[in-house]
């Protein structure tokens, strides 16, 4: 079964490497990962989908919270949420016949064309993984040139959140000096 994990994390450097690294370690090969900002300054969220049951996926959120950048983990698999991903895909339209041809399916899937060339053009689309297949396997015949996809994002359904507060940053308490004229700093 594929598991959604929602990963908050401390936007600093490295730590998408140590998430990573957990998920090699463990044996577990990431299906798609997706790393951006929050609304929150200083906080990155991942979203990570993994093949696993459901003790293998409580297992890797435990251990995601043992790394010291993780805030918060959730598996939103079993709640009621909203899935998308991103696709852009590049096909050949070597003749204005073709090209109408594909402007059509572009329509029918609700995607859209953001850059046209004399021999192709680029087509956008989000949704499900579902209809991004298939409008890849109604292109196909075409030539597809390039493709790139995001992986899923997803989202929880209703007001609540899984956000975390900020991390805080140290702040310095006392200062002091030791005796061999040092000083030193209490966190």
């Amino acid at each position: 079964m594929k598991h959604t994990l929602v990963v908050y994390v401390e936007d600093k450097p490295g730590v998408l490497n140590r998430v990573a690294s957990l998920f090699r370690r463990r044996a577990f090969n990431i299906e798609s990962l997706t790393v951006g900002h929050t609304e929150q300054p200083g906080v990155s969220r991942m979203t990570v989908l993994v093949e696993s049951d459901t003790h293998g996926a409580r297992r890797l959120e435990a251990n995601l919270y043992k790394l010291v950048n993780v805030l918060r983990v959730h598996d939103i698999t079993a709640e009621a949420s909203v899935y998308r991903e991103l696709a852009m895909v590049k096909v050949a339209t070597a003749t204005p016949d073709i090209r109408s041809h594909v402007m059509q399916l572009v329509d029918v899937f609700r995607a859209r064309v953001v850059d046209v060339a004399p021999d192709a053009v680029i087509i956008e689309t989000t949704g499900t993984e579902a209809k991004i297949n298939g409008l890849l396997e109604v292109l196909q015949p075409y030539g597809i040139l390039e493709l790139v996809r995001t992986g899923r994002i997803g989202m929880v359904r209703g007001a609540q959140s899984v956000m975390v507060e900020p991390p805080d940053p140290p702040r310095v308490t006392d200062k002091t000096s030791t005796d061999d004229g040092n000083i030193s700093y209490s966190v």
